[in-house]
């Protein structure tokens, strides 16, 4: 980042800060994709808490800013297990931030499965959790009774921006992977699984690049939408998946299962929004498909009489690519900010949460004052 940009970033944080200020002491657990941009807002966050730990996505971690970030912070390995497991979770916050006031900010739901515990027995507070994305929110909406507020950015106007440009990000690495390998993706057919604002996205960004677009969403009424923008549609996983050259998964849940796999056309491309343990099941083909790297990024995957590539390792396509999206992922990082300080208040009662629709306003007046040139 130039030296004008990151001061205009700098900035932007700054009065985001000042316009939503923390209340008492907190400390944040601070889950996050560790990319180029963000320093910055891992820099705004010291101005509304003490950051005790930041734990990078293992899959989007920019090498460079890592070493960064590690001259300042405290910078801890990131896991499933390690939050999964109620003792480890309890232990681990117990030694990063014990008998503190904490605010557990979230990129997928990891703390949705030690939450109980963690509120119940951690010697200091939790006083609630930040989420960014949709699969964290159905996550920690599946818990049903939650302990603690979590307020959740995932669904909110500002983010919808971001949305529609992972969406394009996501059909742009693909295709640039599929392109090193030395084949096209032009007039083939696409299945996209999942038609929520990012699955939405990449089906009109394929069909923008003349591809036969075929959506499949367990949501009645997304199917409806879907239909209603001229996308075929299908009733079911195994039939959307049958005859697609390219299958997108964007669910943010479990898109495919170990039967779906077998569904799948020879020769498909198989990608994935975000991570492989969330939309692909593919540890149930660990002893029966051969795997085998054919190109950057590239896995095939092969049993006697039918074969499949998949995308990076299943994880987020976007990712291979740095997932640039420009300033707008600074509104939602501006939400994440003002939510962690409301946090600190400790005025919400426990449930599910969005922010005010004034706050959003205010957030996003401000991202245009400094952006909108």
């Amino acid at each position: 980042m130039e030296a004008p940009e990151r001061a205009r970033l700098d900035a932007f944080f700054r009065r985001i800060t000042a316009q939503f200020p923390a209340g008492q002491p907190i400390t944040t657990l601070v889950i996050t994709h560790l990319l180029q941009e963000r320093p910055a807002f891992l820099r705004a966050m010291t101005a509304v808490s003490t950051i005790g730990a930041v734990l990078p996505k293992p899959r989007s971690i920019h090498q460079p800013t890592l070493d960064t970030v590690r001259r300042t912070l405290p910078v801890h390995d990131l896991s499933r297990e390690r939050f999964t497991d109620e003792t480890q979770a309890l232990h681990y916050l117990e030694d990063t931030a014990g008998g503190q006031d904490v605010v557990l900010v979230d990129i997928g739901g990891y703390f949705a499965a030690s939450l109980d515990t963690l509120v119940d027995k951690f010697s200091g507070r939790i006083l609630g959790v930040v989420e960014d994305t949709e699969n964290g929110h159905q996550r920690y909406a599946a818990l049903g009774s939650l302990p603690c507020p979590v307020l959740s950015v995932a669904r909110s106007p500002l983010k919808d921006c971001e949305d529609h440009l992972v969406g394009r990000s996501i059909v742009f690495s693909t295709d640039a992977l599929v392109r090193a390998r030395g084949d096209i993706l032009t007039s083939r057919s696409a299945c996209v699984i999942g038609f929520g604002k990012i699955g939405r996205s990449i089906a009109q960004t394929l069909r923008a690049q003349d591809l036969r677009v075929t959506v499949y969403d367990n949501d009645a009424v997304k199917r409806v939408q879907a239909h209603a923008l001229g996308f075929h549609t299908s009733a079911s996983t195994t039939e959307a998946v049958h005859d697609a050259d390219l299958v997108l998964c964007a669910t943010g849940n479990l898109a495919l299962r170990h039967e779906d796999f077998a569904a799948l056309r020879n020769g498909a491309y198989l990608g994935s929004v975000t991570s492989s343990e969330d939309e692909l099941e593919l540890g149930s083909l660990d002893d029966l498909y051969e795997r085998q790297p054919v190109g950057p990024q590239l896995t095939r995957y092969e049993v006697t009489g039918h074969y499949f590539y998949v995308l990076a390792d299943g994880g987020a396509v976007n990712f291979v690519h740095g997932a640039a999206v420009g300033t707008y992922i600074h509104l939602v990082q501006a939400e994440i900010l003002a939510a962690t300080a409301a946090l600190s208040h400790a005025r919400l009662q426990p449930g599910l949460h969005e922010m005010p629709a004034a706050d959003r306003d205010t957030i996003a007046r401000t991202w245009l004052r400094h952006f909108e040139r």
